[in-house]
């Protein structure tokens, strides 16, 4: 009898094509300052892609090889789907987690802490959750944001956008009441323009751990990426460089968005959670 091949290969692992390709192809985001964002030269940068960075050396050091990293700018509903189709590797930007992502693609363990807020013009200032039924409310599908909004006010109206400029937009040109997004990306804007005295940001409708999205059952991948996240961490409670330079270049006093006192204090308490939880990393690795 002929012996009857399989018709199809198993599929290769990430970490298998990432030693084959000598790369890893990372999604991240172009507007999400200062998670992730294109510079004025359109280079990709922020609190996210040095997360990148690091897990690229990790992988370097396990690999035994010089892996490049590859940065792909990808629109939030665009993330998950190339995730599936193993366009990216991986995406960090400023993703958080879902139970419905999940079913879908893994999460990293958390490095960072964001929720649900409403940039509103000045007059608005003083509207709680009541105020928002049946106004129109901006937020970019298939975000955390936009379902936030639709469990705290089911009767507010949800106008989706695909970006965060056309939330902007659409607030300043009375499109629409309320622009809801993350509260740190609102921070960033608001600090970025040339009137923030006729918006301000209320309420707190989600508060949420930002982590890396990678392909499902890729354990060994998955390894790298949490080592690489748990090192930094654990290295910026020590007080280490260079982990203490990297979190201040974004979240810093002189920082573009320096953290508010109190959430500084919710993201220190979230890092040092996480790292409990973990085996100390020795120090000769820090």
């Amino acid at each position: 009898m002929t012996l009857i091949t399989p018709q199809f290969a198993m599929a290769e692992s990430v970490i298998e094509k990432i030693q084959r390709t000598g790369t890893l192809t990372a999604g991240t985001s172009r507007e999400a300052l200062p998670f992730a964002f294109a510079d004025d030269q359109g280079q990709l940068q922020g609190y996210s892609v040095d997360m990148l960075k690091l897990m690229q050396d990790q992988l370097k050091k396990t690999l035994g090889r010089d892996i490049q990293l590859q940065l792909v700018a990808l629109n939030p509903e665009d993330r998950i789907p190339k995730l599936m189709q193993g366009e990216v590797d991986i995406v960090c930007d400023a993703s958080s987690y879902t139970w419905e992502r999940d079913r879908k693609i893994d999460f990293s363990v958390s490095y960072g802490l964001t929720g649900t807020r409403l940039l509103v013009k000045q007059q608005h200032a003083e509207w709680d959750v009541a105020d928002l039924a049946d106004k129109k409310i901006a937020a970019i599908a298939a975000t955390t944001n936009e379902i936030a909004i639709r469990r705290a006010q089911p009767q507010a109206q949800v106008v989706i956008v695909d970006t965060h400029a056309d939330g902007y937009d659409a607030l300043q040109d009375g499109t629409v009441d309320a622009f809801a997004a993350d509260g740190i990306l609102l921070d960033a804007w608001l600090q970025s323009v040339n009137n923030p005295s006729e918006f301000n940001i209320i309420g707190y409708f989600s508060k949420e751990g930002i982590a890396c999205m990678v392909p499902e059952n890729n354990s060994q991948f998955m390894d790298q990426v949490n080592y690489s996240l748990v090192r930094f961490m654990q290295g910026y409670l020590q007080g280490k460089e260079p982990y203490v330079g990297m979190f201040d270049r974004w979240f810093g006093d002189q920082a573009k968005v320096p953290l508010t006192q109190d959430l500084r204090a919710l993201v220190l308490e979230a890092m040092q959670l996480v790292v409990d939880f973990k085996e100390e990393i020795p120090e000769q690795d820090l």
